[in-house]
């Protein structure tokens, strides 16, 4: 059964049995109280007869029971437009005399042998017609023996009235019924509504609509617990925002790492390449292993530092002085036989000067450029690395192609995460749109800037502006 229909039927049955148990306390409570005066009219009636019999007799010579019989034949007493009706009994029960006013059904006084000398009692008698009486008697002292002297009142009216106060009662509690029936539907109505709109912003939780949030219309016990859901459903919400966050971190990750372990892997193959294609003498061996080998480590070290910048987003690299002159040499060298074995001719000029960055990461950045740049500089082209301090601590590192450039509509966007201006070239050559995403980022840490400037058909500028030296 819903919770609805046990409140109403609740309201309904504690209303209905506390108005019945009311009713019968009130309709018995006034029949008792009607007996009991009937009851003192029973012993007032019974003390005037005892009195006019003790007068009678006083008046007479008593010799015998038929001298009592006759006196209490001759006492007559009206009461309230009735006559009296009395009647003489001995131990045994056995009738002495009367008014003859006694209901010929109605016996002995069955507690007779219980009254001592001048007590009286009473008993509720139904006789034969269905009549209820009154039966009283009271005992007192003749011709030497204890002599019981009954007298009764019918009663049935205040049984018949009883009875129609129940009817009528009963009629009332149909009518109570249907109306306590309609207001506990409008109340447990009104009662549960918050937990209907509760148990709405639950299945919409549960579809997916974590925002779901519900009114708080009261301040009772339902209200607390609207509170308490609304509390839930925000923690809820910002847990799941922080396991999507590190979800899409995890997959940036994946994406990204796929992507810059490309450039040193070109280098790597570039390297390798040329030490299987052509005959080497012992320098360019060593050169080209020196390479392989240190491009094998920066992979290795590159592969940690993504990962606590993309998963763990760590913003608290250590930052070292680097000669920036050294350094591009080194970046333009890792890239070299790529270039020139896609025929493309490629120049690095760097001023010397000492900058703070985090040489694995800012070689990233670089490389990301250098590669993106090959991949849109056709063969016969060109790609230069440049650098030249800014000021103090100031220091300018770009990268310039001659290639197909990028429509202005599109270059502000092409730093936004899975952002490809080409789909179908850059899908064909393994690209997900991470690459330049993860650039900003490494230049934000270094508290830098990082520009482009494109024109279609005449190639693209990126400029990075690594401010104070780098410091945050």
């Amino acid at each position: 059964m819903k919770l609805f229909w046990k409140l109403f039927c609740s309201m309904v049955s504690i209303t209905i049995l506390a108005c019945a148990i009311g009713g019968f306390v009130l309709i018995d409570g006034q029949f008792r109280a009607a007996l009991a005066q009937e009851v003192q009219t029973l012993y007032g009636e019974n003390d005037m007869v005892r009195y006019a019999l003790s007068r009678e007799l006083d008046r007479r010579t008593v010799e015998g029971r038929e001298d009592v019989a006759q006196a209490a034949g001759s006492i007559i007493i009206t009461a309230g437009g009735r006559t009296a009706a009395f009647r003489l009994s001995d131990h045994g029960g056995r009738e002495l005399g009367g008014n003859d006013c006694m209901p010929p059904d109605l016996g002995p006084y069955p507690l007779i042998p219980s009254l001592a000398e001048n007590r009286r009692g009473w008993t509720l008698r139904r006789v034969a017609e269905g009549a209820y009486y009154l039966h009283g008697a009271s005992a007192l002292r003749l011709l030497d023996e204890t002599i019981y002297l009954e007298n009764c009142r019918e009663v049935s009216a205040l049984f018949a009235q009883r009875e129609r106060q129940y009817r009528s009662f009963a009629g009332v509690m149909l009518a109570l019924a249907a109306g306590v029936g309609l207001v506990s539907l409008v109340a447990a109505r009104a009662i549960l509504r918050p937990l209907g709109r509760l148990s709405a912003a639950t299945r919409s939780m549960a579809a997916g609509e974590l925002s779901q949030r519900v009114r708080v219309t009261s301040g009772d016990e339902l209200g607390e617990l609207s509170q308490d859901f609304n509390a839930m459903a925000a923690r809820l919400e910002q847990q799941v925002d922080e396991l999507t966050d590190a979800a899409r971190r995890e997959k940036d990750f994946t994406a990204s790492f796929a992507h810059e372990i490309k450039t040193p892997l070109t280098s790597i193959l570039g390297y390798a390449d040329l030490l299987l294609s052509r005959p080497a003498t012992p320098d360019q061996v060593r050169d080209s292993a020196g390479y392989i080998f240190r491009e094998g480590k920066r992979l290795e070290a590159l592969s940690g530092k993504l990962m606590e910048l993309i998963v763990l987003d760590r913003r608290d690299f250590s930052l070292r002085s680097t000669a920036m002159r050294a350094f591009l040499e080194r970046v333009g060298n890792a890239l070299r036989p790529a270039l020139e074995g896609a025929g493309i001719r490629f120049a690095v000029e760097a001023e010397e000067a000492p900058v703070s960055i985090e040489p694995d990461l800012m070689e990233t950045v670089c490389l990301n450029l250098l590669d993106n740049a090959r991949k849109a500089t056709p063969e016969g082209g060109s790609i230069a690395l440049t650098g030249w301090a800014e000021g103090e601590g100031s220091y300018l590192i770009q990268v310039s192609d001659t290639g197909r450039g990028i429509p202005a509509d599109e270059l502000g966007r092409i730093t936004e995460p899975f952002y490809m201006v080409d789909k179908s070239r850059a899908r064909a050559q393994g690209g997900a749109g991470l690459g330049l995403a993860l650039c900003r980022r490494v230049v934000e840490l270094h508290g830098g800037t990082l520009e482009f400037d494109s024109a279609p058909g005449e190639g693209t500028t990126a400029r990075i502006h690594l401010k104070g030296g780098g410091q945050t």
